[in-house]
């Protein structure tokens, strides 16, 4: 609570206006409320003066890192000219080109405003070309705040496979019946499930890499090869790993190419954008002189592809392909995993490290971890302490999220300065769990 003889702070005025304090998910104590006025690179500051490491990067969409020298230089140079015609631009165009030819799996994109909206239009061109209802999602993996990415997102009834489970309230019961559930990365049973159900499995959408949790050899090679026995369209969920793993995305980092692929996050550079694209049949169902007929899908989106997020992605894009890009992500993604698991060892904490790229997640068990029942197995109110005593130490990060996101502007130098807090962090931690 505020001193109520002292003016308001903005972590106090954005307790009233906004629900728990922020647009979403964070669940920091009121105490640890902050509100953001700036950020450069890895860094960040709050109104209150505080500087923070980020090992957020806005949920990950700042892959190139915050106010990036390129990137601000492409929006100042747009922004005299118009933010928004609803129609495409320059920008777009060119950067609808550079998808399709990066992306086996895309023909022809149309963009959106998010990553929520293109796994959204994904599942509905899927239902519409296949003229089936059906989708299988795998528990725990988030797609999006559309009614298949949150349901079996934190499941805590563990249903019997394929049942699903609304992880929200507000999702109808009749939407739920046309989601089927399965176990991350246990292809066996996956296969089964696309076999038994393809009479009416419209698709099947996965994270490549379902958020932290990288897929075992074979997993999403099975999918690809029961998918396309049985007619049922795969789409990638390339939100978090288009342009993270690689500048192809997972299509070209696990050499699987999808029917549908939907992008957003680090495609805009830090600003919001989605896209979503396929072959040049599937993608057909949108052209509008199909209104009318029964295979029509509409899409339509006023902010998608507007010439500021477009220039601000291309801008991104021409440093994603510089030749360093993935070495370095790779190498500084490795460097603090191995870091954390030295520094987690060294403590007696009963932890491991998952993750790939630039990414990395802190599981406090000593089993292994493969998919989200493994994962939740782990000590979370252990894990929930450290991220809070993070923040308490200058870390910005998500502490209800599952992954720390490196990005460009990330060196050793910042990862040994985390590495530094982390270890007191810990030890607080574990102290307050003894």
């Amino acid at each position: 609570m505020s001193d109520p003889g002292k003016s308001p702070t903005a972590a106090d005025r954005s307790l009233e206006v906004f629900p728990a304090g922020s647009n979403g998910e964070f669940n920091l104590p009121p105490e640890l409320s902050t509100v953001i006025a700036g950020g450069e690179g890895c860094e960040l500051w709050d109104t209150e003066g505080r500087r923070y490491l980020d090992f957020s990067m806005g949920w990950g969409s700042s892959l190139i890192g915050h106010a990036r020298p390129e990137v601000v230089t492409a929006v100042q140079r747009q922004a005299p000219l118009g933010s928004n015609f609803a129609y495409v631009t320059e920008n777009s165009l060119a950067l609808a080109e550079e998808i399709c030819r990066l992306s086996p799996a895309c023909d022809q994109v149309r963009f959106c405003a998010s990553g929520t909206e293109a796994t959204m239009y994904c599942q509905r061109l899927a239902r519409a070309y296949t003229k089936k209802a059906k989708i299988l999602k795998f528990e725990g993996a988030y797609h999006g705040a559309n009614e298949v990415g949150v349901t079996s997102l934190f499941p805590h009834r563990l249903k019997a496979f394929p049942t699903a489970d609304p992880s929200s309230a507000g999702i109808p019961d009749a939407v739920a019946r046309d989601i089927l559930v399965a176990p991350y990365n246990d292809a066996e049973m996956s296969s089964k499930l696309i076999r038994r159900h393809a009479a009416r499995l419209a698709a099947v959408i996965v994270e490549p890499l379902q958020r932290c949790t990288p897929p075992r050899e074979g997993f999403l090679e099975a999918l690809r090869q029961a998918c396309s026995e049985k007619g049922v369209l795969l789409i990638f969920d390339e939100v978090v790993t288009g342009f993270r793993l690689a500048y192809g995305g997972a299509q070209e980092y696990y050499g699987v190419v999808p029917d549908l692929v939907a992008y957003g996050k680090a495609l805009g550079g830090g600003y919001p954008i989605g896209a979503f694209g396929g072959s040049r049949e599937i993608m057909s169902l949108v052209r509008e002189e199909r209104l009318g007929q029964a295979g029509y899908v509409w899409v339509a989106s006023t902010l998608g592809g507007n010439p500021i997020s477009s220039a601000a992605a291309l801008a991104a894009l021409s440093v994603f392909r510089r030749g360093d890009t993935y070495t370095h992500l790779h190498q500084l993604g490795q460097y603090l995993r191995l870091g954390l698991e030295a520094m987690l060892a060294a403590n007696g904490a009963e932890a491991q490290v998952i993750g790939d790229g630039p990414l990395a997640q802190i599981v406090f068990s000593n089993k292994p971890v493969y998919d989200y029942r493994s994962t939740r197995r782990g000590n979370r109110k252990l894990g929930r302490a450290l991220m809070l005593a993070l923040f308490e130490r200058g870390i910005f990060l998500n502490p209800m999220g599952t992954k720390l996101y490196l990005s460009l502007a990330h060196s050793r130098d910042s990862c040994d300065s985390f590495l530094e807090r982390f270890e007191d962090a810990l030890r607080a931690a574990m102290a307050g769990q003894a």
